[in-house]
């Protein structure tokens, strides 16, 4: 059977050495990788296999639901969860082994009224301003949750916070907002496991914010988190590559418009190559007209406006054909655009470019 039309390559090798370097980045802390929304887009499932086979000791996601889904796949290593509605389901979490985070008073109530034994990770909002209890009231959040701990109705696994990356001062400013925390958490006697704060690029950058554990997002799927540094810098491969077979060819004359709007038209007269691939599929509409595509080793750019379902790549003279296949970013090693390069034509980040891609690309694991 030949390619898929749209494929997604996911190279759980890459994958594998990534999490082993960055595990050697931080060691001794361990290392949490975060598989949220679907891997970034990679897959869930398989991304946590092949994370925990290199030696990854946690797992994290967003959402209960996305833990479950884990242990229905049956694996069962610890793992986090720590966005919830007023309708999560914290008893099936307990029941599945998933430990909670815990950002509000009801949270904590909730967990500790499950008919198991909860498994609890305190948030604090350290500064970024999203979940996580206010450091003004997190003495009074250790306070209750280690009575409930005394009581034998859950246990204060974690305390934990994230950065805001927002500069080296502003960083090291959270990092002691999140020491005063620890610090009420023991005063109140809780003696938690796990304290931990940085994801990647704390992690690299600041080597103090490692404490016991470090959340692994984008760093494990091969892209960097710092402007100006690229993946290879950090010694890291880009996991996923994004192509799709070009799936019509046609000669046009010069002045031909192309796509919605005609914001592109032909300067002579060229060959036209049809990309099935569109903002359905999680290709931003944004990058019309600028992002790059490899076809048959040679970069050229999106030609027009992208459509829903596809877009327009203007190849000049160059022979291209029904079959071939356009590739839209994956290691620059090989030739191939970057995220990075898809996201500075989109105006974002490289973390947007993959993890928005969708349900109508196929994932294809190669090792």
């Amino acid at each position: 059977m030949g390619r898929p039309t749209r494929e997604a390559r996911i190279d759980l090798e890459a994958l594998a050495a990534n999490v082993r370097t960055l595990r050697g980045v931080v060691a001794p802390s361990q290392t949490m990788v975060v598989v949220k929304a679907n891997a970034y887009g990679h897959g869930a499932v398989d991304v946590a296999r092949t994370a925990v086979e290199a030696g990854s000791e946690w797992l994290g996601v967003v959402d209960i639901s996305e833990g479950l889904a884990l242990r229905s796949a049956g694996i069962r290593v610890p793992i986090l969860a720590w966005l919830h509605g007023e309708d999560a389901d914290f008893e099936a979490a307990v029941e599945a082994g998933i430990d909670l985070g815990i950002s509000t008073f009801p949270q904590l109530e909730r967990a500790a009224a499950t008919a198991g034994h909860a498994l609890v990770q305190i948030k604090v909002d350290t500064g970024l301003s999203r979940n996580g209890v206010e450091t003004d009231l997190a003495a009074e959040m250790f306070r209750r949750a280690a009575a409930f701990q005394r009581e034998g109705r859950l246990t204060v696994r974690g305390v934990w916070s994230h950065l805001a990356n927002a500069g080296e001062d502003a960083d090291r400013e959270q990092l002691t907002r999140f020491e005063a925390a620890v610090a009420a958490a023991e005063e109140s006697g809780l003696r938690p496991e796990l304290r931990h704060l940085a994801a990647t690029a704390g992690a690299i950058s600041l080597p103090e914010s490692r404490l016991d554990l470090v959340r692994l997002g984008i760093g494990v799927y091969g892209l960097s988190p710092f402007d100006g540094v690229s993946s290879a810098d950090l010694g890291l491969r880009p996991v996923m590559e994004l192509s799709a077979e070009i799936v019509s060819v046609k000669r046009v004359p010069a002045g031909t418009g192309v796509s919605y709007g005609y914001s592109y038209r032909t300067p002579a007269e060229s060959t036209l190559a049809l990309v099935p691939l569109g903002y359905a599929d999680g290709i931003p509409r944004s990058a019309s007209s600028a992002a790059p595509v490899s076809i048959n080793g040679k970069t050229y750019r999106v030609s027009g406006r992208v459509a829903m379902d596809q877009f327009v790549v203007d190849v000049g003279d160059d022979e291209v054909t029904v079959g071939d296949r356009a590739v839209l970013f994956g290691d620059p090693s090989t030739g191939a655009p970057s995220a990075e390069d898809w996201a500075a034509a989109a105006g974002t980040i490289n973390y947007e470019i993959v993890t928005r891609i969708g349900p109508r690309v196929t994932r294809v694991q190669s090792w």
